[in-house]
């Protein structure tokens, strides 16, 4: 036989494998459950967003068929540490790329800190895939209820007066909170100290407790604890449905974007399969739209924004440029 005709029927039949393999990878996928690393505490912000938009994942239909996961469910794995860095370290260290290792991803956060301390973190945005997001949830200026500060231009005229005395909390260096710490210090003309609390829960309680004399927190988190705080502002460029009478640090007169805002979602560690990149992109987005994850989210105060596979690869190439460009001005 002529050896171009067996070279490509031997082409053909490896093709045929893999479409094949394909197929059944897709039919049966997931068949156990799927782990979703958290690189924050239990109880915080990504926490508690993350574990209502996985609760529906292995959801059947009255008929007992399922719904989104093949009837499997996710489970929820905290890592904690250093603003996320220990555990989406732990994560490109650990994780296999079968479609069963995920992990909560934070933007800003992941992206700032990979081009701040390139040598300390292994991850990036080539070596992970990102599935879909989920909400997006704004920094907020907050201060304890007993505060003298009732405004931003309190907090800035403080600041102004005592150089490097005014202490502020957040969930870690070059998360949402420390950026946008950053920003309000570069457009008021102020130094503030700005603490790295290891954790939005820890942030929150830093200034409940007095530790520090303000805070950037999670809307979210902030939103549950209003009636211990005073949120002063929202690091946004428009005011949230959720808190509609608080202003944004623009319209308090101060030059700050939506750089910080932190959008949350899933992704998925480089090489994983194609197909069950295709299964978790057509099946995760129609999850975190069922109406009870909706409702839940609401309840919490926890804005939704959600996005397909596609358009977060979009947003984490545009927040690359965007944040290596941002940072140059900000580091410190």
């Amino acid at each position: 036989m002529n050896k171009k005709i067996i070279l490509k029927s031997l082409q053909s039949a490896v093709l045929g494998c893999m479409v094949a393999t394909s197929g059944a990878f897709a039919d049966n996928y997931p068949d156990r459950p799927i782990s979703v690393t958290v690189a924050y505490g239990a109880g915080g912000a990504t926490d508690f967003q993350a574990r209502i938009v996985t609760m529906m994942a292995a959801k059947e239909d009255k008929k007992g068929n399922p719904v989104y996961l093949n009837g499997q469910p996710m489970v929820i794995l905290n890592r904690p540490g250093a603003g996320g860095q220990v555990g989406w370290n732990k994560f490109i260290d650990s994780a296999k790329p079968d479609g069963y290792d995920l992990a909560a991803y934070n933007v800003p956060h992941f992206i700032a800190q990979s081009i701040v301390f390139p040598n300390k973190v292994k991850y990036n945005v080539n070596n992970l895939e990102p599935v879909a997001n989920w909400g997006a949830d704004p920094a907020v200026l907050i201060v304890n209820k007993d505060s003298p500060f009732n405004t931003v231009k309190d907090f800035v005229d403080y600041a102004k007066a005592n150089p490097g005395k005014l202490t502020v909390s957040g969930a870690g260096l070059y998360v949402g909170h420390h950026i946008a710490s950053l920003q309000l210090d570069k457009a008021a003309g102020i130094n503030t100290k700005y603490v790295p609390a290891g954790g939005g829960v820890k942030g929150l309680q830093f200034v409940l407790g007095g530790q520090t004399m303000a805070g950037f927190n999670n809307l979210s988190d902030a939103f549950r604890s209003q009636d211990r705080l005073k949120i002063l502002a929202v690091a946004d460029l428009k005011r949230n449905e959720f808190l509609p009478d608080v202003p944004t640090l623009k319209e308090s007169g101060f030059d700050v974007d939506d750089s910080s805002v932190n959008f949350r979602g899933l992704m998925a560690p480089k090489g994983t399969p194609d197909a069950a990149l295709k299964v978790l992109a057509d099946k995760v987005p129609a999850m975190f739209k069922d109406k009870k994850v909706a409702k839940k989210m609401k309840d919490g105060g926890s804005p939704m924004r959600i996005l397909t596979r596609e358009q977060v690869q979009k947003m984490w190439k545009e927040r690359q440029a965007y944040l290596t460009d941002l940072l140059k001005d900000l580091k410190k």
